[in-house]
């Protein structure tokens, strides 16, 4: 009873010294409270069961190694509800910065906005997360990039020709703008004869670009949002012996080479090593008190 009295004495001293920062006891009977995170920085993936998220993740690594910060990644594993969860659980490990990398820029909203009141900073990368405010967002240039790519298979195939489109996974923000950049370059000029969704995977890439092979042989070109599915693609198109010109979007190490093989046309660089170091950077920022930008554009190239 005495311990009890004394730790709500020294609560009430320290509210008194504290102004207006709230300061509670959670139910472990720990001091917690806005201003009081435990300085770690919690990054929640949206797979890592993909090249370019690792290389994301591990950029994330070494620069927070290098700062000398905590840094808890969490795997969603593609699951919009996993993710759900696992930022529930980086928020009540009280982290000061949270990174998120969407499975669904939808499905994550409430749980990021649930970060939000709960005073943790947040820092969107590669995909956004719709209808919360964050405190930045660092991502390619999705839609320039697609743009850029599809121009580029119209250089190959020639106006009229007959395309498809592996598309990522419905609701991500990266699905939906490369859409965007895709459609607003190839609608006016190319016959998309496929739009279909491989979720940004590699097996049901290959597997979609056989359907597509049987139900519109005639096909020319392919673009894939991402490289696991352009490299699925290419596995069928060499079983099927056709000359299809596939670009993809990631640059992954898998992908240049094919591209430097001749089995792909061409892909989109976007640097995520580069992408998880500025996200780190910018939460020691956030950390340290500092303004930050709300918007860190990383730029594209074509690599063909």
């Amino acid at each position: 009873m005495k311990k009890i009295i004394g730790l709500l004495l020294a609560v009430t001293m320290m509210f008194a010294l504290g102004g207006c920062n709230a300061i509670t006891i959670d139910g472990e009977g720990e001091l917690s409270g806005e201003n009081s995170g435990s300085g770690a920085v919690g990054f929640s993936v949206s797979t890592l069961n993909n090249p370019f998220f690792v290389s994301l993740s591990e950029g994330a690594k070494a620069e927070a190694e290098k700062q000398g910060v905590k840094l808890v990644v969490v795997d969603a594993g593609d699951d919009a509800a996993k993710q759900t969860n696992d930022i529930e659980d980086l928020i009540s490990r009280n982290v000061s910065v949270l990174i998120v990398n969407p499975v669904d820029s939808d499905a994550v909203a409430p749980a990021v906005q649930n970060a939000v009141s709960k005073g943790i900073k947040v820092i969107s990368v590669d995909r956004v997360v719709n209808g919360v405010e964050v405190d930045c967002q660092i991502a390619s240039d999705n839609a320039a990039g697609a743009k850029m790519a599809t121009e580029y298979l119209v250089e190959l195939i020639g106006e009229g020709a007959k395309a498809a489109e592996l598309e990522g996974v419905p609701g991500a923000s990266a699905t939906i703008d490369r859409g965007a950049g895709f459609h607003e370059a190839a609608d006016t000029v190319l016959d998309v004869v496929a739009s279909q969704t491989a979720n940004f995977n590699r097996a049901e890439g290959m597997n979609v670009m056989e359907n597509i092979l049987q139900s519109c042989p005639e096909v020319k070109g392919v673009f894939a949002h991402n490289d696991e599915m352009a490299l699925g693609a290419v596995e069928a198109v060499l079983a099927s012996g056709k000359d299809i010109k596939i670009v993809g979007f990631d640059a992954t190490d898998d992908a240049v080479a094919a591209v430097k093989s001749g089995k792909m046309a061409a892909t989109v660089a976007q640097k995520p090593e580069l992408m998880g170091e500025t996200a780190v950077q910018t939460a020691m920022k956030l950390i340290n008190g500092e303004t930050v930008e709300k918007s860190l554009p990383v730029e594209v190239e074509l690599i063909k």
